[in-house]
């Protein structure tokens, strides 16, 4: 009788030990698939093509030349990453609403569109790490030297646009005489004609503006509220996100990023 409990007993270990033995390997397998990522990369590797989507319509970020040909920062960055990844980018136009659903029907392999990382998003893409730091920056005339933090704008004429996260900042100021506008180019207009002390905007939108119209204007070296723009993914395909991180990192460490930077808005990228 006693024998016959050791062996009842001795199965039952056995049939544990088993059970434990799949578990482990169950789990194993699934790290290992984790490690291999998804199928963008084995998709992009083969065809030597990685498809790049974005509006189109937005310059200087993203647009359609004069000989109909896309170009922009956005372009100029998506050419160096797929240079880097030993394979050429393809470009498609696609409306704005259409970027994360398209992206998760693998029409594309990757979205690079000005696209703001926040935590809604990340519920439905993967980010690489940021491309672009931008927020809102102080503007002022080229001869205006006491404004050059938030905290100065108080008791100044500030111009922003209504409704925007940028009148949200200048409200924030106690004393500030906060102007809202309907367009940027009708307070850009009232600071050149000292109508207003200051206004605020995007850094890389003023930029391009300044250049562009060689506008006697300035703006701050910091921001006043910042965003971080990154490059979205399909969910699941870490090692494609992996390999457009290192050769974003190697952009930024050589110079390309910021020779790529000056020549679209004509002032180094703000980094603070």
């Amino acid at each position: 009788m006693g024998g016959f409990i050791v062996r009842r007993i001795l199965v039952f270990i056995s049939l544990v030990a088993m059970v434990s033995m799949l578990l482990v390997g169950c789990g194993a397998s699934t790290t290992t698939s984790e490690k291999q990522g998804g199928p963008v990369w084995s998709r992009i590797e083969q065809a030597k093509v990685m498809k790049v989507a974005f509006e189109g319509t937005y310059p200087p970020f993203n647009y359609q030349n004069e000989q109909k040909q896309f170009a922009g920062f956005d372009v100029d960055i998506s050419n160096e990453i797929a240079k880097r990844l030993g394979v050429k980018a393809e470009f498609i136009a696609t409306p704005w609403e259409g970027l994360i659903g398209g992206l998760q029907a693998d029409k594309f392999d990757i979205v690079i569109a000005q696209m703001s990382i926040t935590e809604e998003r990340k519920k439905s893409v993967d980010f690489t790490d940021p491309y672009v730091n931008t927020g809102g920056v102080l503007i002022t005339r080229q001869d205006t030297n006491d404004i050059n933090k938030l905290e100065d704008i108080k008791d100044k004429k500030v111009g922003v646009g209504g409704g925007t996260t940028f009148e949200k900042v200048a409200r924030s100021v106690q004393g500030a005489d906060v102007r809202t506008y309907k367009s940027a180019g009708e307070y850009f207009t009232d600071l050149q004609n000292k109508r207003l002390d200051v206004i605020i905007n995007d850094s890389m939108v003023a930029a391009y503006r300044i250049k562009q119209n060689n506008l006697p204007l300035k703006t701050s070296t910091t921001f006043v509220s910042k965003d971080l723009i990154g490059m979205a993914a399909k969910q699941g395909n870490g090692d494609f996100v992996e390999k457009v991180n290192k050769a974003l990192a190697e952009i930024k460490q050589d110079g390309t990023y910021e020779q790529l930077f000056i020549k679209w808005f004509g002032v180094k990228p703000v980094t603070e």
